[in-house]
């Protein structure tokens, strides 16, 4: 009987230490339709669902079994004229606590930005990470928390050539790897073996062209931080300020120390959702390995936003999709 409960806990170990592993090949398993529109993450006993003024919590099995919004108190603050939010975007699940990336957001810009954490079981606020406009981020996407390292990462929708880390136990901005070539328009990440998964809304809902989800290698980012230093002024994330003689302004103070570039290669072309559209957050299951990825479908995006369904095509409403994937390799 001993070396029997021996063997069955070294079997256990050896599922455990097996799970959240990214494969290279997938298949798609099944469809469900969901109530957020952004994000997904998953632990050993629930599933979380993100919607811009949401969060949603499952059970294994599928059932809803907690929810907060925006109209139970979901943001710190609100009141978005003194530094508050309107929405958030992908989720990660760690140590029993959901991280969001929290801002005001309207027409491709983001503004007010943070890290904001709630409790997992209680659906709380417990505490923010100060953005660090410095680092050059003007927008967050999509969160992915480093198991690792002991770092959580920021996507940019609006620029997403940079993904940008925050040291969870500092608190203080860590570093910012540069995404070669550029997945543009990134709308959620995730970490795992040392790599980012990254899936970006590159496709043409109009037109029916796949967005992508890619992979980019991070281990070996350093830390840069911020340090004292002189930069250009930016007018937009792609240009320059000038003065009226038209040269360029700059400005002295904290700036981003430094950069990693990051080598990004395609994982998988979203060929097999019901429709093209705007693809979300995704992550991988550490129970079962799954690959999950949300899509949104059925409306015109135009900036980051809905502005109506496809009525030619009989949509009468935006719908939200977790396409779950299994490992085959």
């Amino acid at each position: 009987m001993k070396k029997l409960l021996i063997l069955l806990a070294v079997c256990s170990l050896g599922m455990a230490a097996s799970a959240q592993h990214l494969g290279t090949e997938y298949r798609l398993k099944k469809v469900i339709t969901v109530p957020g529109r952004q994000g997904v993450a998953a632990d050993k006993e629930h599933f979380y669902i993100s919607d811009t003024r949401g969060i949603y919590v499952y059970d294994r099995n599928w059932n809803l079994v907690n929810k907060r919004t925006d109209k139970e108190g979901l943001f710190n603050n609100p009141d978005v004229k003194n530094g508050g939010a309107n929405h958030f975007g992908d989720i990660d699940v760690y140590d029993g606590k959901i991280y969001t990336g929290n801002e005001y957001f309207n027409l491709g810009r983001g503004q007010n930005i943070s890290i904001d954490i709630y409790d997992a079981k209680t659906l709380k606020y417990i505490e923010s990470i100060p953005w660090k406009p410095e680092s050059g981020q003007v927008e967050v996407s999509g969160l992915a928390v480093d198991r690792e390292r002991g770092l959580v990462w920021l996507s940019d929708w609006v620029d997403s050539r940079y993904v940008y880390a925050y040291s969870l136990e500092t608190k203080q901005y860590y570093t910012k790897v540069q995404c070669r070539p550029e997945p543009y328009w990134c709308q959620g990440i995730f970490v795992v073996d040392g790599k980012m998964l990254l899936a970006a809304d590159d496709g043409e809902s109009t037109y029916h062209i796949a967005d992508n989800v890619y992979q980019m290698d991070i281990t070996g980012a350093p830390f840069t931080g911020l340090v004292d230093g002189t930069e250009p002024v930016k007018d937009t994330p792609w240009s320059v300020k000038t003065d009226k003689d038209g040269k360029v302004v700059k400005r002295t103070g904290k700036i981003a120390g430094g950069a990693m570039g990051g080598k990004v290669t395609l994982l998988r072309e979203m060929t097999d959702f019901r429709r093209c559209g705007e693809i979300e957050g995704l992550c991988i299951d550490p129970v079962t390995d799954d690959l999950l990825v949300l899509n949104n479908r059925g409306t015109q995006i135009i900036l980051g936003m809905s502005q109506g369904p496809f009525v030619n095509e009989g949509y009468d409403k935006e719908i939200h999709e977790l396409y779950i994937y299994e490992k085959i390799k």
